[in-house]
């Protein structure tokens, strides 16, 4: 298999792929951006506490501004798609490209709560580790989907099986992209380890009963509500075909 040699300090071969798949890193001479203040730990430690304006909440009011939705829970579930297609991005990326995966533990990943999409990411160290699908389970799963996911459903009310299949849909998403650049650039070797780790995580209790997948398309079982939004419709993977005329509050799919 003809992976890169090793990880990079500025983890350069993330670069051609775009936007959600790059993460800079404390070898950018530009240094962290400006809004990049808090680590993602501290955003997850925050918990169900009634902050007044902490990056979690401000993430959310952010998001609800932009797309103009009037409820809460639906931002809520629009910025939880966005930071987990972000991390499944920069994860499988990084694992198929390298064979190996930086660590994505909170404490080392800030983030820009006030950024616009994608999500504004900066690692502070490179650490090297495995790239195997467990590792990326544990890092991008465990590390930060199960923690945001607490707080977004204590704080909005957001529903489990719309959050679970929200870090599908944005799994399946990053693996379609990651397929497309590779067979693209001629990577083939990218393409392949992409679909094995893509398989394996698939293969994880919190994901494996998210929707059905063949090849690199995806369909879930639940709605992340953006046909709520004004102007929204339904995405691609949707569960429904068409926009609900109405749905109630607990709507997960």
């Amino acid at each position: 298999m003809d992976l890169d040699s090793d990880l990079d300090p500025g983890l350069a071969a993330l670069r051609p792929l775009g936007g959600f798949f790059v993460l800079r890193t404390a070898a950018d001479p530009a240094g962290p951006p400006p809004g990049a203040v808090q680590a993602l730990a501290e955003v997850y430690a925050a918990g169900a506490r009634d902050v007044h304006r902490d990056a979690l909440t401000e993430r959310v009011a952010t998001v609800g501004a932009r797309l103009r939705a009037g409820e809460q829970r639906v931002a809520a579930s629009i910025g939880h798609l966005g930071l987990a297609a972000r991390l499944w991005s920069v994860a499988l990326a990084c694992a198929s490209l390298y064979g190996r995966l930086p660590d994505l533990d909170p404490r080392l990943l800030r983030w820009d709560p006030a950024a616009t999409a994608p999500d504004d990411l900066w690692l502070t160290g490179v650490r090297p580790r495995p790239g195997d699908a467990a590792t990326l389970a544990d890092g991008v799963l465990h590390g930060h989907l199960v923690p945001l996911g607490e707080t977004l459903r204590a704080r909005h009310g957001v529903a489990p099986g719309l959050l679970w299949g929200n870090a599908a849909s944005a799994l399946a998403g990053a693996a379609r992209e990651l397929d497309r650049w590779a067979r693209g650039a001629g990577r083939g070797d990218v393409a392949d380890r992409a679909r094995a780790l893509t398989d394996g995580l698939f293969a994880h209790p919190l994901l494996r009963t998210a929707g059905t997948r063949s090849g690199t398309a995806f369909r879930r079982r639940s709605c992340c509500l953006y046909y709520r939004v004004p102007g929204g419709g339904v995405c691609g993977d949707c569960c429904f075909t068409r926009p609900p005329r109405s749905s109630p509050r607990g709507v997960s799919g």
